[in-house]
């Protein structure tokens, strides 16, 4: 069974940066997704960014674009959110994700992740 380890979240200032990192135990496919996710009370999960297998190809939420970065490290199995410039609105449970095959179009749906982590709290301050 993949695991997947959440780590680097907590309490921060707006125009702050915070990096969560995400280490899986193991890739049983070549064509993985890693993707990260965050939710708020009483809110859906929502897509913030992925990187592909194939081709390393990085995906963001137009709400993070150019503020996150994911960047990886094959060696130890593990994707990285960097989060610059933050918000209050950035505010929630970040969760990494991992699914395997999973088609471009279809990177942005929760349900296309068959792996997820424990989850970390980012909480932002104004």
């Amino acid at each position: 069974q993949v695991q997947l380890a959440e780590s680097g979240g907590g309490l921060v200032q707006a125009g702050d940066s915070l990096r969560l990192s995400c280490a899986a135990s193991e890739h049983t496919s070549n064509n993985w997704v890693m993707a990260w996710f965050r939710q708020t009370p009483g809110k859906e999960r929502e897509f913030v960014g992925a990187i592909r297998r194939v081709g390393y190809t990085t995906h963001y939420a137009d709400s993070v674009r150019g503020r996150f970065t994911i960047s990886r490290d094959g060696a130890k199995n593990t994707v990285y959110l960097t989060m610059d410039s933050l918000i209050p609105e950035d505010s929630a449970v970040y969760y990494c994700a991992l699914g395997n095959g999973v088609i471009l179009s279809a990177i942005r749906n929760s349900l296309s992740y068959s792996y997820w982590g424990q989850g970390t709290q980012v909480t932002v301050s104004s």
